[in-house]
């Protein structure tokens, strides 16, 4: 079994990371794209039938900013993975490392202040039911929590009395009452009583237990969650663990490609330092994004020398000198002359004779 470090040096290790981080990326940039196509449609679809300006919650607005998040850096991470650009690879695992800070400190932040936490999602649910009737992404989400939940309003059932058709002083048939989706229900698929909440919100909930559910839906989902540890765990894994791993490939192929380049026979990282042009190479394997590596590389090889003996390689180095001059070899014979230099040589030619 070879160790890491030596796997991580074949080409097989290279086209596993990149090609597992760019399926990832391009299956992250398709949900993003229909999340994105959704919440445009959703918000055309609200701005034709809403009645009222200034809505407050938006889910249609929130599932575009999450497309559109989701879609651009998914893209950017595609694109570098394929490419092999090391610019836009980093901005992906930044970014990547940023989304998953920033959601540890929210989770982390509601928990270690959750009666602030609660107060806050209870203003935003109430400042929602104000426009319960006008704003139909917004309704639709409340009842099914509702129903789902077996709960009523933010914080309590009386948080219905804020909107104009449900407060005591109105009118019409819904004053004083709640929506039909705080009913208890005794019987599945029975019909349903639009008007079962009728004239709750001026009762004491110890009567109200078996016409309306009068827990809030902050609370409700609290107990379901600690009641439900295991699907809790598994939402938030489902939505960390994918994260996680695009930090972990990405860094992955990001040190790759770092140690890579380091190379000088890759093809787009040192050919124009290396002073090669494109067709004095052998690409063939190369890939048409011309990123591929291969063993043995892609940049010529000289051919081997033949091995010259001494004699040979000394006249090559004298043949590379330039010529000397009269007044060259007339300083040279003054010097040997009067190192003695030539009286040496006279005697060693005598010796050798």
């Amino acid at each position: 079994m070879p160790s890491y470090t030596e796997l991580r040096k074949t080409n097989h290790f290279y086209y596993f990371i990149k090609f597992t981080l760019n399926v990832y990326s391009m299956l992250f940039s398709l949900m993003g794209l229909c999340v994105l196509c959704v919440g445009i449609y959703a918000e055309v679809e609200r701005q034709r039938n809403r009645t009222l300006e200034g809505l407050f919650l938006a889910p249609a607005v929130v599932l575009i900013l999450l497309g559109l998040v989701m879609f651009t850096v998914s893209v950017v991470g595609m694109v570098g993975s394929l490419r092999d650009n090391k610019t836009l690879l980093h901005m992906f695992l930044c970014v990547l490392c940023v989304l998953l800070l920033l959601q540890m400190i929210a989770l982390t932040t509601a928990l270690i202040f959750e009666k602030k936490t609660a107060s806050l999602f209870q203003s935003s649910i109430r400042e929602g039911i104000k426009h319960y009737y006008d704003d139909l992404d917004f309704k639709n989400i409340l009842d099914y929590v509702q129903q789902k939940f077996s709960c009523c309003g933010g914080d309590e059932y009386k948080d219905w009395g804020v909107n104009q058709y449900h407060f005591c002083n109105g009118t019409g048939p819904l004053a004083c009452g709640v929506p039909y989706t705080c009913c208890v229900r005794r019987k599945v698929g029975e019909v349903i009583n639009t008007l079962c909440g009728y004239q709750t919100l001026d009762k004491q909930r110890e009567t109200l237990h078996e016409l309306i559910h009068v827990r809030g839906c902050i609370h409700a989902v609290n107990l379901w969650m600690g009641d439900n540890i295991g699907i809790t765990v598994a939402l938030c894994c489902a939505v960390g663990l994918p994260q996680l791993l695009g930090i972990i490939l990405s860094c992955v192929f990001w040190n790759l490609l770092v140690d890579m380049s380091q190379s000088a026979d890759m093809v787009d990282f040192r050919l124009k330092k290396m002073e090669f042009s494109y067709s004095e190479l052998d690409l063939a394997g190369a890939g048409w994004c011309m990123c591929l590596p291969r063993d043995g590389g892609y940049l010529p090889v000289p051919e081997a020398e033949p091995e010259l003996d001494p004699i040979d390689l000394h006249l090559r180095k004298l043949k590379k000198q330039p010529p000397r001059t009269h007044a060259q070899l007339r300083e040279l014979q003054q010097s040997r002359s009067a190192t003695g230099l030539d009286e040496v040589d006279s005697r060693k030619l005598k010796r050798d004779y």
